[in-house]
């Protein structure tokens, strides 16, 4: 029993401090995915509200904060940050998506949200709990997402709506449960997430316990990342380690958004999204097949993944 509930905690939670660098998203030869929306629409949606009225459902959210939040995500879609200590990394990852597919889309959301108390996107209705909406904005402790009111609000709220096995004795929420099993993502539930949320196809290989049947798990990636977003769900502890021989727990803890791939001299290079800014990392095909335990590969609804 202590053994399983170690596994769930070791799936559950993972931290990750990332190096800033330069690189450019998805492919070099790649023209990227098609979007929904653009970013120059939403911020022209945004600049359009030249002041936002205290919400009767927020009652801890600024709302000069929280449209400030807003636009730094709009135009700064890496900077998305889904807290110290958090259980929110999956939450963090799907936002960094719904920006590259539907930044308007995700603004008129987070709005309607935070002036009608609920909204609706895709197939997903979101009914906040009133402890969610009590709980938004008082945050503490979490490093930038203190300041980043819509950030807490779209988090809470994702983790309210959307359940998965390990969320199975922790459903409802009480102070401090961002840190708990409560907002916690399994493979499955992010992927769910995803196909009813946004407008992507997700095709997903692997799952929280098993890694995909790929002989060829660099070329798989970088032929994928070519039609869109990849996202890959992996051991990150790697960061924290000067030789990366071992891993001390062999299971998922976290989710990244790649952002570049290459080979040189069969060292492979990996620029990704995570924690609020990009990470290189470089690795060998065996250490990239041992790290990854799921690969979803994102297109518009009228492609396909290969």
């Amino acid at each position: 029993m202590t053994r399983i509930c170690l596994l769930c905690l070791f799936i559950a939670v993972g931290i990750l401090t990332p190096e800033k660098i330069s690189a450019t998203p998805y492919g070099h030869s790649s023209p990227g995915p098609v979007t929904t929306s653009t970013q120059q629409e939403a911020l022209v949606f945004i600049n359009q509200i030249a002041t936002l009225k205290p919400s009767a459902f927020w009652p801890n959210i600024k709302p000069a904060s929280f449209l400030q939040n807003l636009r730094k995500n709009i135009e700064e879609p890496l900077s998305i940050y889904q807290g110290i200590s958090t259980n929110f990394c999956g939450y963090g990852a799907i936002t960094y998506l719904f920006l590259q597919d539907d930044p308007l889309g995700y603004a008129k959301l987070l709005l309607h949200l935070y002036e009608d108390g609920k909204s609706s996107s895709g197939t997903v209705s979101f009914t906040p709990s009133d402890a969610i909406r009590q709980e938004a904005g008082l945050l503490r402790y979490k490093g930038t997402l203190d300041i980043r009111p819509a950030e807490q609000m779209w988090f809470l709220c994702l983790a309210d709506h959307f359940k998965g096995y390990l969320n199975f004795f922790n459903r409802r929420f009480d102070p401090g449960d961002e840190n708990k099993f409560w907002a916690s993502v399994n493979y499955a539930k992010f992927n769910r997430i995803i196909r009813s949320l946004l407008n992507y196809q997700a095709r997903a290989r692997g799952t929280d316990l098993i890694r995909p049947a790929l002989n060829d798990t660099y070329g798989y990636i970088k032929r994928n990342l070519e039609n869109g977003p990849v996202i890959l769900y992996i051991n990150n502890r790697i960061v924290h380690k000067k030789k990366h021989n071992r891993i001390k727990f062999d299971v998922p803890t976290h989710f990244i958004a790649v952002q570049r791939i290459d080979m040189t001299d069969e060292m492979i290079t990996l620029v990704y999204w995570d924690y609020g800014g990009r990470t290189q990392i470089q690795l060998t095909h065996n250490f990239l097949k041992k790290i990854v335990f799921g690969i979803t590969c994102c297109t518009p609804k009228t492609g396909h993944a290969d």
